[in-house]
């Protein structure tokens, strides 16, 4: 098996990304970007990206071989929804303290914990996560997966993504390499169907993609893999024999998409189901591509027939809100495939949009963005200070962001909505895109701005004629 740094490198060489196309080598060799400084935080860790990309996976046991802190509060600590198995929110921890590392007990005490997990909780799998402190005491986590595999009769997969070999986008790409070196591919179905699909990158975010999934049953389109929301583990065992998949957000899982289509000859393509354009379209090169792998060809009429029935019932809701939000302005604060997509939504809805960040997009987010919106919109790092400006200024009427933003909207006495991990709403979809036009009609049209906004009682001048009398002027 190729060690971890030559995988690392392989990464930064993808050739299904346009913009490592366009590099030469020497530039090439530098990797896609700067690796955190040590002790920083700064959009998370490897660890962190493979933990998020893989938790979703409902029915496994999610182990964290490291000190008790790198594993923190897994219960909801995401929006990611689940319509079963509740294992996959359980933190479990080897906990290897100062005494493990000097005596060299901790990869004893990890097949224990395997051995523990197994007997308590029966799971399909269990993943193993590498982090700093075992993968540089030099821990060989493939090892004791291998012999606890053997001796539980269960599959036990190495995550070897510790924090220090890179960024979070970096662990979202080591996730996908674990799943094609240990899980898909490894369990042969016996119901493969010439309209199964993979959707690759998928995070069931506040349950959003079970709004997409029943236009897809319509349709007689079933998901083999939904990778990672709310799948299964025999899901993404049987993947492989998925006919097409359709990539949302290239940024994290770009290497499995293409790899998938290198060894078993899966194409896909990237789409989003943000915004009614955009579920149409998503939905019709699904039913293209299905076609040419050898689906019935009147899957594309009764993909176009769905299409117009459910187009004509969203602009119909729509319409209720149109008059209210025509003209409003949005800060767009997030990043990668929401750059674009979110923007295109809110954009049939009849808002305008005053800024939206790029700081997560890939080269082909910014293209379709440069479609849509002119440069003066688009920003890079945006600083707290700038969003504050252009909320204050009055340059946008509401905020979309994540959470660690919001209190500057609050601050300024501005409207704001979740669009992060986090939210309590799903918009994808056509009802999708109806929820997010009431929400933000809601937030906007809250009669606490017009309150919050006005002076308070005590910096109110008295009115003409009128003097304050000795105690209201103390008060």
């Amino acid at each position: 098996m190729p060690s971890l740094s030559a995988k690392n490198q392989d990464f930064f060489n993808e050739p299904a990304c346009e913009r490592n196309r366009s590099k030469d080598f020497k530039v090439r060799k530098k990797g896609c970007s700067q690796p955190p400084m040590p002790g920083a935080a700064a959009g998370g860790c490897a660890f962190d990206g493979a933990k998020v990309a893989l938790q979703p996976i409902t029915n496994v046991a999610h182990l964290i071989h490291a000190p008790l802190a790198c594993e923190g509060n897994s219960w909801d600590n995401r929006g990611t929804a689940s319509s079963s198995h509740m294992l996959w929110r359980t933190s479990f921890t080897t906990d290897v303290t100062e005494f493990d590392v000097v005596m060299g007990h901790s990869e004893r005490k990890l097949f224990k914990a395997i051995r523990e997990i197994n007997e308590a909780y029966a799971p399909a799998a269990v993943f193993v996560y590498a982090t700093c402190v075992t993968a540089l005491i030099g821990d060989d986590i493939d090892a004791v997966c291998r012999r606890a595999a053997e001796k539980f009769g269960l599959p036990v997969v190495p995550v070897n993504a510790p924090g220090f070999v890179g960024s979070k986008n970096l662990g979202n790409k080591l996730a996908g390499e674990a799943l094609l070196d240990h899980v898909i591919g490894t369990v042969e179905p016996d119901d493969a169907r010439s309209s199964d699909i993979n959707i690759l990158g998928e995070f069931n975010l506040s349950g959003e993609f079970w709004q997409v999934r029943p236009l897809l049953d319509k349709l007689g389109v079933r998901v083999r893999a939904c990778i990672p929301g709310d799948s299964r583990y025999l899901d993404i065992a049987t993947a492989h024999r998925a006919r097409a998949a359709m990539m949302v957000c290239s940024t994290a899982l770009i290497n499995l998409a293409r790899k998938m289509q290198e060894r078993w000859d899966i194409p896909f393509f990237e789409g989003s189901f943000y915004g009614i354009t955009d579920t149409s379209e998503a939905l019709r090169q699904i039913a293209g591509l299905l076609v040419k792998q050898g689906a019935g060809p009147d899957l594309i009429s009764r993909t176009e027939a769905l299409i117009v029935e459910e187009e004509a019932r969203a602009w119909r809701r729509l319409e209720v809100y149109r008059p209210r939000l025509q003209g409003k302005r949005v800060l767009l604060n997030t990043g990668g495939v929401k750059s674009w997509s979110v923007a295109h939504a809110l954009m049939e809805i009849g808002l305008e949009i005053a800024g939206t960040s790029i700081k997560k997009s890939t080269d082909n987010d910014k293209e379709r963005l440069k479609q849509m919106l002119t440069n003066d919109s688009m920003s890079g790092a945006t600083t707290p200070r700038e969003l504050y400006s252009a909320l204050s200024d009055h340059k946008a009427d509401i905020m979309l962001s994540g959470g660690r933003t919001q209190f500057i909207a609050l601050k300024a006495k501005m409207p704001w909505l979740d669009i992060n991990q986090e939210r309590q709403h799903s918009y994808a979809g056509y009802h999708g895109v109806v929820e997010l036009a009431r929400q933000i009609d809601l937030s906007i049209h809250n009669p606490i701005w017009a309150q919050v906004r006005e002076p308070a009682p005590w910096e109110m001048a008295p009115a003409r004629g009128e003097e304050m009398s000795e105690e209201e002027a103390l008060l």
